[in-house]
């Protein structure tokens, strides 16, 4: 649980998975929506525990599984704010 909630607060995780977001939006024309937003996801949770020190004293696979729920929270929780903020945007 500690490992969950120290991902959700990470804020390079949150920059990264922000920017996939915002370059899915402006692409989704030519490569679709969901498929990048996925690999995306997966490849953040892959990434950040092979290339920081703070995962060495916790198991790798066990950190990629927890990144991979814990970024799905994040771009769920960030498209939500996307879609609010863009309906807001068009009623105004």
């Amino acid at each position: 649980m500690d490992l969950l909630i120290s991902q959700l607060a990470d804020p390079f995780r949150i920059g990264l998975l922000f920017f996939l977001i915002v370059t899915a939006v402006r692409t989704r024309a030519a490569s679709g929506f969901v498929v990048p937003l996925a690999l995306g996801v997966v490849f953040v949770a892959i990434l950040l525990p092979m290339t920081t020190a703070s995962s060495a004293t916790t198991d790798r696979t066990l950190a990629i599984a927890t990144g991979i729920a814990a970024n799905a929270i994040i771009v769920g929780v960030l498209l939500l704010g996307w879609t609010i903020w863009n309906k807001a945007r068009r009623q105004g």
